[in-house]
C-alpha cells in the first residue's frame, strides 16, 4: 500500500466513499485537490516515481494557491481535509467507487489502465475519464462495464473551475450520469452533459483555435501578445489562446490534436509546425518554464502579462 498524507478524517455517520485518481500530473493533483478538501479519502496512483514523490507538495501548493484565491474548501458540515494515500499500484484503488482517470491523452496508455482497473474494482465502480478527445464509447469497450464508463473532462486548475463537461457515451447508463453529478455536486462543481464525440464540444472547438493561433503566430501576422490581446479585448477572453496553450500543456494540445485527427479524418487538426518544433525542444509551457511565454519557473502560476510585457516573435517561436 502506499503512503498516507494527513491526518485521518473526522468521524461522520456516513463516510464520503474513497475516490481513486490515476496520474499525480497537473490534472491528476488537481483533481485530487478537489475531493480531498471535500471530505473524500483518496488514492492518487502513479507509476512514475518522481510525479508521486513531487505529487504532496505540488497539491499543499495547490491548496495554498486556493486559499490565496478566496477559494474555500467546500465540506460538508464540520468534515475535515481527508487523508491522501499515494501508491504506484492500481491494486489500491480496490475499495473506490468513484476512480477518475487522468492518465496521458494516449489511447494505448489509457487502454491498459481501465483494463487493470476493470479487474481491481468492483463492478459497482464507476470510472470517469478526464479525456481530453478520445471517445467515451471507445474508452468504454476496454472495459466489461461500458454502462460504468464516462467522461469528466475537468478545466485546468481544477480546483479553480466550477464547471466540468460530462460526456455520456451511448452505453453509459443513467445510474452512471446520476452519480456522477452527485459526485461533483457534492466538491462544488457543475456538470454539464453532452454527447460522445471526438473532442466533445471544449475540445473540438478549442483545438482548432490553439493551433490557428500557433499558425498566425509561426507566420509573423502578429507576436504572441498581441494574438492573446485581441482575444481578451475583443472578444473578452480571461487569456488568449496562446497563453491557454501553455497552461493546458504544449505536448498535451499535440496529443489532443492527434486523436482528433485520427478519430475524424481531418486534416485541420495536424499540429501546426511552430506546435511540434516546441515542444521537441522540451517547451511545453508552464510547467517547463516556457512555451510560447516563458516562465520564471516550472509549474508556476503566474499572472498573464499584458501587452506592454509581449515577448517578441522570435523568442517565442524560436528559443
Amino acid at each position: 500500500m502506499g503512503e498516507q498524507d494527513n491526518a485521518e478524517p473526522a468521524p461522520t455517520a456516513a463516510a464520503p466513499a474513497t475516490v481513486g485518481v490515476v496520474g499525480a500530473g497537473t490534472m491528476g493533483i488537481g483533481v485530487a485537490q478537489c475531493f480531498m478538501e471535500a471530505g473524500h479519502p483518496v488514492v492518487v496512483v502513479d507509476p512514475d516515481p518522481d510525479a508521486l514523490g513531487s505529487g504532496p507538495e505540488r497539491l499543499r501548493a495547490g491548496m495554498k494557491l486556493a486559499r490565496m484565491l478566496g477559494r474555500r474548501p467546500r465540506r460538508a458540515g464540520d468534515t475535515a481535509a481527508a487523508p491522501v494515500t499515494w501508491s504506484a499500484e492500481l491494486a489500491d484503488l480496490s475499495d473506490a467507487l468513484f476512480v477518475v482517470e487522468c492518465a496521458v491523452e494516449k489511447e494505448p496508455v489509457k487502454e491498459l489502465i481501465l483494463r487493470e482497473l476493470d479487474a481491481v474494482c468492483g463492478p459497482e465502480t464507476v470510472f470517469a475519464s478526464c479525456t481530453s478527445c478520445i471517445p467515451v464509447t471507445r474508452l468504454g469497450s476496454f472495459t466489461g462495464r461500458p454502462d460504468r464508463v464516462i467522461g469528466t473532462h475537468f478545466m485546468n486548475p481544477a480546483p479553480l473551475k466550477d464547471t466540468v463537461e460530462v460526456i455520456r457515451a451511448p452505453g453509459t447508463s443513467e445510474d452512471t450520469v446520476r452519480r456522477t453529478e452527485e459526485f461533483l455536486a457534492g466538491i462544488g462543481k457543475h456538470g454539464v452533459v453532452v454527447r460522445d464525440a471526438p473532442g466533445f464540444v471544449t475540445n473540438r472547438v478549442l483545438m482548432l483555435t490553439l493551433n490557428e493561433a500557433a499558425a498566425v503566430l509561426d507566420e509573423g501576422t502578429a507576436d504572441a501578445a498581441t494574438v492573446d490581446q485581441i482575444f481578451q479585448e475583443c472578444f473578452g477572453h480571461p487569456m488568449g489562446p496562446l497563453r491557454t496553450a501553455d497552461l493546458i500543456g504544449l505536448d498535451t494540445v499535440v496529443d489532443s490534436l492527434d486523436v482528433l485527427r485520427e478519430h475524424t479524418g481531418d486534416d485541420r487538426f495536424r499540429p501546426t509546425p511552430l506546435l511540434a518544433r516546441l515542444v521537441a525542444q522540451g517547451r511545453t509551457g508552464r510547467k517547463t518554464g516556457g512555451g510560447f511565454y516563458p516562465y520564471p519557473e516550472p509549474g508556476t502560476q503566474i499572472p498573464a502579462p499584458t501587452h506592454a510585457q509581449r515577448v517578441p516573435q522570435g523568442e517565442t517561436s524560436h528559443g
